[in-house]
Order: structure tokens, then C-alpha cells, then sequence
């Protein structure tokens, strides 16, 4: 075989051209976003019988241009687009141009960061990157730290680093058996990475100590103190507090200094869960308690929120770098990677890794310190705007608002909150209204429950986003809420004249 012909390489020429037709459509595409429905609303069947998705694999290949220009078809007009402008349902952001562009770049180059060698320009941008996150944070930029896929990987691999730090003994030679129990402590409103992190790590969910919140949904640090002072007592071993600086419902922050005052003083790791809202620890006026992130022994944040970064890109940081090293590192005879450079996988719990580091690297000198600042500016000062415009309609009920979440439900102008009758109805009216947004692909909203309320959430983190479609979303919901409404009432609830 002199020369070898491959299925599935493409020649320069047809590569140039599938190429530039490519980068044409999704420039048009996002050109096109306002023009768009958010979604289509459509359901699993409808989707399936768009895709074929029972037909076999084909035995011959396929024309890659008419491969290419398919899938865009299908993922143009059959998707939830989360850089619609109107998109302010969870908070996964609009992807930046750049980072877009970048990730087509790092596929171009396919590097393996697991170890430096095998990435020697690609890990250095990555180091490069953490440092200037770290920076925007006002965290230590000597810390170690690494681009993963999301919020729950990052807070993860910070949890087990404080786990081997913090637990005693070597728990990753020994285990968990006939040692004392090891405890967590979070607020109420702690995402879930929590349950899944001391699944994983052998702790166990029971070890969890959820402590309760204020009013402002912030952890009541009294009784934190309360209770790492009684499990001591009793015998356990507290190693971890996880402080939230944005919580996934609400953006409620919780008192920070605080925290890292009663963890200093009970030799407790203290971690940060800043996927959503640490970024805003950049802007000059943050709230004195997102600032206290700066003496966190680690933090989780997510470029892929508000850095505008396209999926996947999370990243853990901790102030100690060895602390990274002694939870993850082993060095079988195979690996001859040597110590002079960063190699991620003593970082992290992946061997093999993508370049995720290239897309955040680029918008970070895209926009720059201060663009970012004016980003995450307008986009809370837009949940503002919000949540005053929902406050002044009678028939809307405002809940909360922080960081660039707002909260607020529909009630109808002739039914009083706070009966029992009337608040299940209200929960059920606001369901189904919720189910009517989403499908109606006029705008993308989530959901909160707040004391038992079902609560209507808007989160905006899109640099699309302008104070026009903030305005058009409280008319929006009365109509369709005065719809719902008229069609779910119980005839016990119905004002007769």
C-alpha cells in the first residue's frame, strides 16, 4: 500500500469550501437569532421523526457537504438557542463569536492538555487563563487551577481536594472505614453538585449538614457555627464549608467573611460554589459579602455563565496548588511527563482533555477587564429593570431580585394570595403558564420555588439581551397567564357578580 486513502479525510480544496459555506450559514444564523422563535416547543416524537432517528447506520458513506448542510438544517430549525435574546432560562449564556471561532481552532489542533508535552502552547494558555480568572476574581494568582466541563466538575474536584487536605488521614490509600465521619456544611440553596460529590467521594449524602437561611436566603452563619461546634463535640470530623456566591434560584450570596472568618478559626477548608455568581466579585461595586470569595481555600466558577464562554467551560481554582496534586496525582511507570511544566492530569480526575482554555482566553482579550465589567453591569442592571417593571403590574407579584436573577409569579387581580385554595391554584396556574412560555418560543424563562411558591425566574446572562425584550416580557406573561387562567379556574374560585 503506497499511499494510503482514507474514508474520512477530506482534501484541502473540499474542506476550504464545505468550510466557508459553514462559517456563512452560522454567521446568518446568528444574524438572524431576534428574527427567530427562542424554541419551537416541539416535542420528543416530532424531533425524532425529523432526525429519521430509526434509520440504520448507512454501509457507504455519505457526501460531506450534504452531511454538513443537513445537520445545520436540523440544528438551526429544531433547537432551544440559547443565544436568543430573549433566552433567560437557566444560566447558560450566549456564546461569545470568538470563543465560537476558538473552539474550531482548538478542534483544528485537537491537542490532549493532559500532560504538557503532548500540549506544550495549549497548556500554557490554559495556566495563562486561570491566572487572569483568578485575577478578575481578586483571588491569589498563584493558585493552582484547571479548565473543566461545568460548575458540578469544578466544585467536585475542589471538594476532593479538600477532602484529602482536610480528612486527617490518607483517605486515598485508606478509604472512609473506622475512621470518624467527615461533614459538609452548605445552606438549603446549595446546588445539587453537592449530593452528587459526596456520593462520589465515599462520604455519603447523610454527612451533608444543610443549614438553614435567612430571609435573604444567605446561610445563617450562627447557626453554622452551632453545628460544626456539636459535630465536633459528638466525635465527627467538619471539613469542608461551602459558601454560594449566586445560588442557581435566587443569585442569593451568602455572607462570605463570615464564613471564612468561622473556618479559619475551626481549621476548616473553606470552598466557594461561585459557578453562577463569583464573576461578579469583578465589578467595583459588588456586595461586600461576594468580595469575602478572595479568602476562599478554593472556588468554582463557570466561563460558560458569565463569561459568555459556549459550553463546556468550568473552572476550579485552589490557592494551594500541591493541594490539587496530592488529591490527584499518581505517576505509574508509563508516565515520563517530569514536573517543570503543568501537566492537568495531576490536576484533575481526566487523563485525556480537550482545549477548553483556547475560546475563554480569546474573549478574555476580546472583551477585556473592563467589556466584562460593562457586560455583567448591564445584565443585572436589566434584571432590575424587571424586576421594577413586574412590581408595578397589579396582576404580577414580584419575589426577588439578585445578581441578574428576578423572580416574580402572575395572580390574578381578583384572587388574594395566602389561602390555601387560592395558593394551589396559583402554584398550578403558574405551572401551566410556564409550560405556555416555553413552548411559545416569544421568550424562555425557568422556575423557582420560593416558601412553597411557584415562582416565574428570569436570569439573564446574554450580551443579546436588550432593555426592549426586558420590556416586552411582562406583557407577555399577562397574556398568556390571563389565558391560562381563564381556561384552569375551579368554578369554587370564579368571582360571581
Amino acid at each position: 500500500m503506497n499511499q494510503r486513502t482514507a474514508p474520512i479525510e477530506m482534501q484541502a480544496e473540499n474542506f476550504r469550501a464545505i468550510g466557508h459555506r459553514l462559517v456563512d450559514r452560522i454567521a446568518d444564523f446568528l444574524d438572524s437569532l431576534p428574527e427567530r422563535p427562542v424554541t419551537r416547543g416541539e416535542s420528543p416524537p416530532a424531533i425524532r421523526e425529523t432526525l429519521n432517528s430509526s434509520r440504520l447506520l448507512p454501509d457507504l458513506g455519505t457526501d460531506p457537504e450534504k452531511l454538513i448542510d443537513r445537520a445545520a438544517d436540523l440544528l438551526f430549525d429544531h433547537s432551544l438557542f440559547n443565544s436568543h435574546p430573549r433566552f433567560w432560562g437557566y444560566i447558560t449564556a450566549s456564546a461569545a463569536p470568538i470563543g465560537i471561532l476558538g473552539d474550531f481552532l482548538a478542534s483544528a489542533v485537537n491537542q490532549n492538555t493532559g500532560a504538557w508535552f503532548l500540549s506544550p502552547m495549549a497548556s500554557e494558555i490554559e495556566a495563562q487563563t486561570v491566572r487572569w480568572i483568578a485575577e478578575l476574581l481578586g483571588f491569589s494568582t498563584s493558585c493552582g487551577g484547571m479548565l473543566v466541563s461545568g460548575g458540578n466538575m469544578a466544585n467536585i474536584v475542589c471538594f476532593l481536594a479538600a477532602r484529602q487536605a482536610k480528612a486527617g488521614w490518607d483517605v486515598r490509600a485508606s478509604g472512609l472505614n473506622g475512621n470518624p465521619r467527615l461533614r459538609v456544611y452548605c445552606s438549603k440553596e446549595t446546588h445539587t453538585w453537592v449530593q452528587k460529590a459526596a456520593d462520589l467521594s465515599g462520604i455519603g449524602t447523610e454527612n451533608i449538614r444543610w443549614i438553614p437561611t435567612r430571609n435573604d436566603l444567605s446561610m445563617d452563619t450562627v447557626q453554622l457555627q452551632n453545628q460544626i461546634r456539636a459535630d465536633k463535640e459528638a466525635g465527627d470530623r467538619p471539613f469542608i464549608v461551602i459558601g454560594t456566591a449566586g445560588s442557581v434560584s435566587t443569585g442569593a450570596i451568602d455572607n462570605l467573611p463570615e464564613i471564612a472568618r468561622i473556618c479559619r478559626e475551626e481549621d476548616i477548608w473553606f470552598h466557594v460554589d461561585g459557578a453562577y455568581g463569583g464573576f461578579a466579585a469583578m465589578l467595583p461595586d459588588a456586595s461586600p459579602a461576594l468580595r469575602g470569595l478572595n479568602e476562599a481555600d478554593s472556588v468554582a466558577v463557570d466561563p460558560h455563565k458569565w463569561l459568555y464562554a459556549p459550553l463546556e467551560a468550568g473552572c476550579a481554582l485552589v490557592r494551594d496548588a500541591e493541594k490539587l496534586r496530592e488529591a490527584f496525582a499518581y505517576h505509574p511507570p508509563y508516565y515520563h511527563f517530569g514536573v517543570e511544566a503543568i501537566n492537568y492530569l495531576d490536576y484533575g480526575p481526566q487523563n485525556s482533555r480537550g482545549f477548553r482554555a483556547l475560546k475563554v482566553w480569546l474573549a478574555l482579550q476580546h472583551a477585556g477587564r473592563k467589556g466584562y465589567e460593562q457586560m455583567l453591569s448591564d445584565d443585572i442592571r436589566l434584571a432590575k429593570r424587571l424586576f421594577e417593571l413586574v412590581a408595578a403590574q397589579p396582576e404580577l407579584e414580584a419575589f426577588t431580585h439578585s445578581l441578574s436573577i428576578t423572580t416574580f409569579r402572575y395572580v390574578p387581580h381578583d384572587l388574594k394570595s395566602g389561602i390555601d385554595k387560592t395558593e394551589e391554584y396559583l402554584n398550578q396556574l403558574n405551572t401551566e403558564l410556564l409550560t405556555r412560555l416555553q413552548n411559545s418560543g416569544e421568550a424562555y424563562i425557568s422556575n423557582a420555588v420560593l416558601d412553597g411558591k411557584f415562582a416565574l425566574r428570569a436570569c439573564i446572562v446574554n450580551f443579546r439581551t436588550s432593555l426592549e425584550d426586558i420590556e416586552a416580557l411582562p406583557e407577555i406573561v399577562l397574556r398568556m397567564g390571563r389565558e391560562a387562567d381563564a381556561e384552569l379556574r375551579p368554578e369554587e374560585l370564579r368571582i360571581r357578580s
